[in-house]
């Protein structure tokens, strides 16, 4: 589960993606969204966007925004979340959130509503207690990560520098 920010030229939005994928090893991600979504038009027309990675203790915030419309509520306000100023992009940081990455979007596949996005600058609240994500089954039930398992250096070759 990731919030996508977007702003469209006048306002800041927020919208709850479930569908989110990491392409290869490059700073490129992708998800699915489309006009039914009032966050759509302004990823279109400003091609930018943050994905923001909330955690567990932000379940039901995550949820409530992807209930409701930015056609007619104020995200930020309603669900208590501070908007920051990005490096790159005009869509806004979301503070209360893990991490935060900037975005451009660099293609948009409407046969299958999926825009594919270059990250152009991330950030990471290092401090913050709670560092589990949340999952989302599909069915109104949600995963949270378990412990950490690292197998880095089994899979050294295959990882690019930097990683």
């Amino acid at each position: 589960m990731v919030l996508v920010t977007t702003h469209d030229g006048h306002k800041d939005n927020i919208m709850t993606i479930s569908w989110t994928i990491v392409m290869d090893f490059t700073p490129v991600f992708a998800i699915t969204t489309g006009e039914w979504n009032h966050s759509f038009a302004a990823l279109c027309k400003s091609r930018e966007c943050v994905i923001a990675i909330p955690t567990v203790d932000m379940l039901d915030k995550v949820v409530g925004i992807g209930t409701c419309s930015g056609t007619d509520t104020d995200k930020f306000a309603k669900f208590k979340l501070t908007a920051l100023q990005g490096k790159v992009v005009k869509s806004p940081l979301i503070k209360e959130c893990l991490a935060n990455i900037e975005c451009k979007v660099i293609d948009i596949i409407e046969k299958h509503n999926i825009v594919v996005m270059q990250a152009v600058a991330a950030c990471m609240d290092t401090a913050r207690k709670e560092k589990r994500m949340v999952h989302a089954v599909g069915d109104g039930t949600f995963i949270v990560d378990g412990s950490k398992i690292d197998r880095r250096k089994m899979m050294a070759s295959k990882l690019s520098a930097g990683v």
